[in-house]
């Protein structure tokens, strides 16, 4: 691509492509009755016919087809259709040139149109700047204008003036980037920004890159060196106004391309253009660094209360024989005293006639010595760690500026206090200290006969802005996972003009009419379970003595499937994962995805882009796979991993993968394509990233990384992300449906029990998707009556109460605003529901969304007790799922199975090659699929129909994962045919 421009050879041919959706080609393209009467003026079928073309053309793409180009035949299909003439008249059409220019002139003077001039360059560059100023993507910048010069009736110039007009654009912007970071530096803030690059003190690297290191290991040493490079970084004095100079996009890209240069080469940049990407990169870093404190704070309480819960089981475990050797002795003389009583024996003389007074005496002082006083409770515990709390508490207090929602004003006056006296040195915390946040569980322990006990105040006070920070009651400045909730959130005012021309959700926005609809629907559905519970006849579910119990679902898979799928697979090619990788790319050309962070072009060398990506796939590392690939080294991966492997880039080239293998006919026998399931897979973590696992005691005491996938009905692995192996699946399961970049379009999905919360029914609810999982001891989940004098005798043991109706209308619009904020991006859904979930009760979002989901829970439950069919869709789903995992674990069979890798973003780029290559086997056994079929068929050995929707593309028993690495085609596949199959 020459130097200058913005689009791709690709991109340009794309960006004036007629759309692909019939839909929208017929909305571009209508006749208007003006139209038609100037088409009918032509004479002659073909002038008629060209006419109409060549006003279609100028509408869009709003160019003028000249002389000899020949019109997208799905536009002169179209046209012949309005027309009531067939599209072969066009070769008719302007036999002399004269003909076409007349028209064409015709068109232009009765239509407003205008050439486009030197005037119109200059214009457009000046009107594209605050786009240009936001995002400095080709395409976006491209169809932007093309967009307004259609609004303004200009005929679109050459592609390659208007790349060379974004480009102008572009590169202004930036440079008015650079200034906004720069013009408010003083000298001596910009001389502070170049002592970055001089060696820390006692180390061998630079202080910049010792500030982006990523965190080693949680703890109360690691989050003071976080706190140090976070009070480095205040300490240049950046001004404050730095963070809104410039629009987040541009600042985020400026970062990144500062995180992936070296020192060495930020110092070759002009004094402007390093010390904007030094200010992007250090207000990234400090961001990045507020949360990760705040967030390795909430570990460091949380192990601590797992800690003293931990002990206080081991405790009583060892306590344990010599409680049960008191409780048969209370027994012995409790049975002896009663006897005493009932026959006026001498008390003492009964007890000694069960063991010694002095053996009775000995064993009413060990009794007392293993008694806990007050609640059995581990929280007293707690006291003993406060040492290691007090090593970073202080500086933690200080660091940050908290501010408080006025539930959490108690808090944040406490958080001061404790400020103050650390500043003071001052031990005793004073009389009427901030109290009202201590919970009961806390008092008796804060609150001491002396006074209150500093230990336990502060540790409280530390507990509870833990629980405040995950809610949103409490929320510190600068801080992005950590920020005042109404951030997060559409503005009212947005809301309010969305509102008014349409919501972007599926549901009634008012809100007394949608619950009066779903409580109708309720209501009936409640009634015809009901009546089917009290008749005996449920499908498959039965009531016993108020006890629900669901057959579970008998073998779906018939037992000739396994035999049909050998027979299959034994005709597939034998295949490298290299030529894999190589022949699925020159199908989908995937690789040209991962474009460069600056320039946006892709790579040069798609190989050395596939070696990176396998290097992350098969979890191998980039120094071990350049002693593998003997056509690469380690200079060069890791050079184009840092500049075009990226988490964008990723999800691009999967959804290429995505879409190509839906496209397979074989696919369509799998699924609809709208249904979809997600489970999470854990990952030991081992080596250097052991300490960046997290516990998570479901999975045993090993540190693990997980990661959450989302699979289609068809196979496709369509989202992959690492999250907190201690949240539950439920958080996550909306981000995989809202954002990805496939063209696939989810209406059901499937999770496990760990999948689903109220809150998750409900969002999905609002969202437009239907949220079915598979429920785990349904009668234990209660349904939700919409009244309270209901009687629904035969489904009594299932009832948990009564809708709480007010809560949802109090709060309609804000539950509205939530669920349009999501769909529109502004946050995302697993941020949401993780603040819901952490919400106390009395908050009004959290209760309203909670009633939504209560309904549409309880809906689903009575759909699962009456639908069979329901209950096999989600099984089936599911099962494709776990059979995704066990591929996904055998292609990452590299350095134990382990994840390696220290930092999130390092984890996240192994989780998503690892899903790239899973999508790409996927693909490939897909298509070699077919063909094995037809084959089979013209041999006369078919499959029968009802077993090939048993076949599955996740075999990987022909596909050689290990050896050296060699990226090889053979000349049959290099010149566009697909392997012979074997013939076994």
């Amino acid at each position: 691509m020459p130097r200058g421009e913005l689009l791709s050879p690709i991109q340009r041919a794309a960006i004036l492509a007629l759309p692909e959706d019939e839909g929208e080609l017929i909305r571009r393209y209508p006749f208007t009755t003006r139209d038609m009467a100037l088409v009918q003026q032509r004479r002659g079928d073909s002038n008629r016919f060209g006419f109409a073309v060549h006003l279609c053309h100028l509408r869009f793409p709003g160019q003028i087809l000249g002389a000899g180009e020949s019109p997208d035949p799905r536009l002169t299909r179209l046209v012949a259709r309005q027309l009531g003439l067939d599209s072969e008249v066009w070769s008719e059409y302007a036999q002399r040139d004269q003909t076409r220019r007349e028209h064409l002139q015709l068109i232009i003077d009765a239509y407003g149109y205008r050439q486009f001039s030197a005037v119109s360059y200059r214009e457009l560059a000046l009107w594209l700047l605050p786009l240009a100023m936001q995002s400095d993507q080709g395409m976006v910048l491209a169809q932007t204008v093309l967009e307004e010069l259609r609004i303004r009736k200009i005929i679109v110039p050459p592609i390659s003036v208007v790349d060379r007009l974004c480009s102008e654009a572009a590169s202004r912007a930036l440079r008015q980037i650079h200034r906004a970071l720069t013009e408010p530096l003083s000298q001596a803030q910009r001389k502070k920004l170049d002592t970055l690059f001089q060696l820390k003190e006692s180390t061998t690297i630079s202080v910049l890159a010792w500030l982006r290191q990523p965190v080693a290991a949680t703890g109360p040493r690691h989050l003071m060196d976080l706190i140090e490079r976070l009070r480095r970084i205040r300490d240049l004095g950046l001004p404050s106004e730095l963070a809104n100079a410039v629009h987040q996009n541009r600042l985020l890209k400026l970062a990144r391309t500062a995180e992936q240069s070296t020192s060495q080469h930020l110092r070759r940049f002009d004094d402007n253009q390093r010390h904007a990407l030094l200010v992007a990169l250090l207000l990234e870093t400090r961001a990045t660094l507020m949360d990760e404190c705040l967030a390795m704070h909430d570990r460091i309480m949380g192990a601590l209360f797992a800690r003293a819960k931990r002990r206080h089981l081991e405790a009583f475990a060892d306590s344990a024989q010599t409680i049960n050797e008191k409780v048969r002795l209370f027994a012995k003389v409790g049975h002896a005293l009663v006897e005493a009583r009932k026959n006026g024996v001498d008390p003492f003389i009964a007890i000694e006639t069960v063991m010694p007074w002095e053996a009775f005496e000995a064993s009413v002082t060990e009794a007392a010595s293993i008694a806990k006083p007050g609640a059995n409770d581990s929280l007293g515990l707690i006291g003993t760690s406060y040492s290691q709390i007090r090593r970073y508490a202080p500086a933690f207090l200080e660091t940050f500026e908290f501010k408080a929602a006025p539930v959490a004003e108690d808090l944040l006056e406490a958080i001061y206090l404790l400020r103050r006296l650390n500043a003071t040195g001052t031990r005793e915390i004073p009389e009427g200290a901030p109290s009202r946040f201590i919970r009961k569980r806390w008092a008796s322990l804060v609150h001491a006969e002396g006074g209150i006990e500093r230990r336990f105040y502060e540790l409280c006070v530390l507990s509870e802005m833990k629980n405040s920070l995950r809610s949103g009651d409490l929320w510190v400045s600068g801080s992005r996972q950590f920020k005042d909730f109404e951030e997060y959130l559409l503005s009212p005012h947005a809301f309010n003009e969305l509102k008014a021309g349409g919501l972007p959700l599926p549901v009634e926005p008012d809100g007394e009419r949608y619950l009066e609809r779903r409580l109708d629907l309720l209501r009936e559905e409640l009634a015809k379970v009901n009546a089917l519970a009290d008749q005996g006849a449920l499908p498959d579910a039965t009531f016993s003595k108020g006890v629900l119990r669901v057959t579970p679902l008998t073998n779906l898979v018939p037992e000739e499937a396994a035999t049909a799928m050998r027979k299959v697979y034994d005709l597939m090619p034998h295949i490298r994962v290299t030529e894999l990788l190589l022949e699925v790319d020159r199908w989908t050309n995937f690789s040209r995805h991962f474009t460069h962070l600056k320039s946006g072009k892709p790579p040069s060398d798609p190989t050395l882009l596939l070696t990176a990506v396998l290097a992350d796939g098969i979890n191998i590392g980039l120094s071990k796979m350049a002693e593998a690939c003997p056509d690469a080294n380690y200079a060069k991966l890791s050079w184009l991993a840092a500049w075009q492997i990226r988490d964008e880039t990723y999800a691009k080239a999967l959804a290429e993968l995505v879409n190509a293998q839906h496209q397979q006919l074989l696919s369509k026998v799998w699924g609809e394509g709208n249904t979809s399931s997600s489970d999470g897979q854990r990952y030991r973590a081992g080596g250097r990233g052991e300490p960046a696992g997290q516990l998570n005691l479901k999975y045993g005491t090993d540190p693990s990384v997980m990661v959450y996938t989302h699979i289609s009905d068809r196979y496709a692995p369509f989202h992959s992300r690492v999250i907190n192996a201690t949240a539950r699946d439920a958080t996550y399961v909306l981000d995989g449906l809202l954002y990805h970049e496939s063209d696939i379009r989810i209406e059901e999905h499937y999770t496990d029990t760990a999948g689903f919360t109220d809150h998750v029914f409900g969002l999905c609810h609002l969202l437009g998707f239907h949220f079915a999982p598979r429920i785990r001891d349904l009668a234990d989940k209660k349904l939700y009556l919409p009244d309270r004098d209901s009687e629904y005798s035969a489904l009594a043991s299932l009832i948990g109460g009564t809708l709480q109706k007010k809560h949802l209308l109090a709060q309609w619009d804000e539950v509205l605003r939530l669920a349009t904020s999501i769909r529109k991006g502004t946050v995302t859904a697993s941020l949401m529901l993780r603040k819901l979930g952490s919400y106390p009760r009395q908050n009004g979002l959290a209760l309203a969304l909670r009633e939504v989901g209560r309904i549409e829970r309880t809906l689903f439950v009575l759909q699962w007790l009456q639908d069979p069919e329901l209950r096999r869709r989600v099984h089936v789903g599911l099962n494709k799922g776990e059979a995704r995992n066990a591929l996904a674990r055998a292609v990452f069979f590299n350095r134990l199975g382990e994840m390696r890798d220290r930092g999130f973003e390092n984890q996240n780029h192994r989780a998503s090659g690892l899903n790239l290559v899973v999508a790409a086997i996927i693909l490939w056994n897909t298509v070699y699929l077919e063909r094995a079929l037809a084959l089979l068929r013209k041999k006369g050995k078919p499959i029968r129909e009802d077993l090939i929707r048993h076949l599955s593309p996740l075999g990987w028993e022909h596909i050689n994962l290990t050896g050296d690495y060699v990226w090889n085609l053979s000349k049959h596949v290099i010149q566009g045919h697909l392997r012979p199959l074997r013939n076994p």
